[in-house]
């Protein structure tokens, strides 16, 4: 029989699941979420937005077609650290250049495999996401790497965890945006477009060229003024982790720029815009996170099958004076997926309609953005009736 190396995830309630080492050999410590896709777990590792988590995969089978460079969301994994109940060592894919586990070591991320995913996610979902730390056996006692933790171990990591600070609260953007602003490639000239980088992934940006945008990405501290003069046909503003609460420059960028541009938001971008107009938003219990949300379009009535990763929403009542109307609602929780402004060509989403991964049908989005941009540019330059959120559904 092989010999595996123990490892444990503590949580902060005292809970303490037993299993096995993969990836890196370390210690690690984040929020425990758990993410449904059935595929994308290189996607999900790569995306900005999962900063500061520790990401539990549903499916019970992760790793078993690889690692290719095509599918990174950015230029390295940003989640904390990576659970799932069997990672496979060996994969069969030929678009792939390595496996997962030299990919995780090649990039540090600590990793647990070996216990019971389906109880961790009932936990969650039961008490909310709570923080965890993942600990290696062969990091603390490398003399001994097949051994048991102690009890009294163990409730050194639960309370580590404890203690670790929360997301709630922080800026958690400053770790991924970037640091100088850079001009997206593009085969042909189209409409500039400011993105503005709380965490962007990289499908989005492709996804706004495909569509005839020239995309500009500009980093999350970029000001009013700063952005005007890249003389920009639209704004967007990019998913990106944690609370957008704490994101005050942001706010005040996006109340100064309301109604100049035409403005998308998706995901942290939206939780922005709802922000910027006076609005509140809130944690939610164990958040989105999944390539299988249903969402309605109020619009059309049309229902869409989404990919999500978010933990916190706008309460959409909060929003003075109606500026702000509901266009997309969630249907398990009923919670807000999409709103548009009342006068101005101002959108958003809380999910991600570039799908990567997930389904494509919310994919129109990008055209919808581009159709605002061409309405605001082509008429007297300023909002009208014709570019309000009656159109956001066509």
């Amino acid at each position: 029989m092989i010999r595996k190396e123990r490892a444990i995830l503590a949580l902060e309630d005292g809970t303490v699941y037993r299993g096995y080492a993969f990836g890196h050999r370390g210690e690690t410590v984040g929020e425990v979420v758990f993410n449904t896709s059935m595929t994308g777990y290189q996607e999900i590792m790569t995306d900005p937005s999962y900063n500061g988590q520790i990401v539990t995969i549903t499916y019970p089978h992760v790793g078993n077609y690889g690692v290719a460079i095509y599918d990174m969301e950015s230029n390295k994994p940003y989640v904390r650290g990576f659970i799932s109940r069997e990672f496979s060592a060996e994969y069969s894919n030929y678009r792939a250049q390595q496996s997962l586990e030299s990919f995780m070591q090649q990039y540090g991320v600590v990793s647990i495999q070996g216990i019971d995913t389906r109880a961790l996610v009932r936990r969650l979902r039961t008490g909310g996401v709570v923080k965890g730390v993942i600990a290696h056996r062969s990091f603390t006692h490398p003399e001994d790497p097949y051994g048991e933790f102690t009890p009294a171990e163990e409730q050194v990591y639960v309370s580590r965890a404890l203690g670790h600070q929360d997301i709630d609260g922080h800026d958690m953007t400053r770790e991924v945006t970037t640091a100088l602003p850079y001009a997206f490639p593009t085969l042909r000239h189209g409409k500039r477009v400011v993105l503005m980088d709380f965490g962007i992934k990289h499908t989005i940006i492709e996804r706004l060229a495909e569509v005839g945008i020239e995309p500009i990405v500009v980093p999350a501290h970029t000001t009013p003024a700063q952005i005007m003069a890249l003389q920009p046909h639209g704004l967007f503003l990019s998913n990106g982790p944690g609370d957008p609460a704490p994101l005050e420059y942001a706010h005040k960028t996006a109340w100064e720029l309301m109604g100049l541009l035409p403005t998308f938001g998706i995901c942290l971008g939206h939780q922005i815009l709802g922000l910027a107009a006076g609005g509140r938003t809130f944690k939610m219990k164990f958040g989105h996170r999944g390539g299988n949300q249903p969402v309605k379009n109020l619009l059309t009535g049309n229902v869409e099958i989404t990919s999500q990763n978010h933990g916190y929403a706008v309460d959409i009542e909060s929003i003075p004076n109606g500026a702000f109307v509901p266009t997309h609602v969630n249907l398990n929780d009923g919670t807000l997926e999409g709103m548009a402004h009342a006068r101005y060509p101002v959108f958003s989403v809380q999910y991600h309609p570039e799908a990567s991964p997930g389904p494509h049908d919310s994919r129109y989005l990008f055209d919808r953005f581009i159709e605002e941009i061409d309405a605001f540019d082509g008429g007297s330059g300023t909002p009208v009736a014709k570019a309000n959120s009656g159109r956001l559904g066509v």
